[in-house]
């Protein structure tokens, strides 16, 4: 059954260039963003592992863990974490899984034949610290993902669980957010002193509540 926003994500236990990966163990409170590769030594991918070892801090700033997966053996990721390493001028320091057997990619729905043989597309994982599924996005082995796009998410993943406001389109970290239908208007007010702004009774806005 395909994984869906709010289940419980399955743990696994796999090889990498780093050696084995329990996924629960690894997470250890903290968000985890898995995604998977079609194949090792492609250009594509060697463009995205550059990039998220190069966004290091701002993982770290979000509590976020990064773990890769491809369908290819750990020494052959140790290879290409060579050429990646060499052509993006970074480091490549999280593992990248060495699922071989595809029990990961079988796992969490990675493999659609339709689009790619027997080999995985461009999934991406937001898993919250409670092992919960956040969010998924499957793209095209042809098109490289945003990573800036993965951080915006989690941005408003993180603000909020903490705070009764949703995020309206194009929102980034220090825009204004929507506050949530459930809150009537004066105790929003209230609740929010930097100010409400009513555009319609459904429809209101306040500045970031944590910044």
């Amino acid at each position: 059954m395909a994984l869906q926003l709010g289940d419980t994500v399955p743990n696994f236990t796999q090889d990498s260039q780093l050696g084995s990966i329990n996924l629960y163990d690894f997470a250890e409170g903290s968000w985890v963003v898995l995604f998977s590769h079609p194949a090792d030594y492609t250009p594509v991918c060697t463009t995205e592992l550059g990039e998220v070892a190069k966004l290091r801090p701002e993982w770290e700033k979000r509590n976020v863990k990064t773990i890769a997966l491809s369908v290819d053996s750990a020494e052959s990721h140790k290879g290409w974490i060579g050429d990646i390493n060499e052509t993006q001028c970074t480091l490549v320091d999280y593992p990248i899984l060495a699922d071989a057997d595809k029990s990961v990619s079988d796992l969490y729905g990675m493999i659609h034949p339709n689009a790619l043989n027997n080999l995985t597309v461009r999934s991406v994982f937001i898993i919250d610290p409670n092992k919960k599924l956040r969010l998924q996005i499957t793209y095209p082995a042809s098109t490289g993902r945003n990573f800036q796009e993965i951080l915006r998410v989690i941005d408003s993943l993180q603000l909020t669980d903490n705070h009764q406001v949703a995020t309206p389109v194009n929102w980034c970290d220090g825009d204004d957010c929507v506050v949530v239908p459930s809150i009537p208007t004066e105790e929003a007010r209230a609740k929010f002193p930097k100010g409400v702004t009513e555009i319609k009774p459904y429809l209101r806005t306040t500045p970031q509540p944590n910044r």
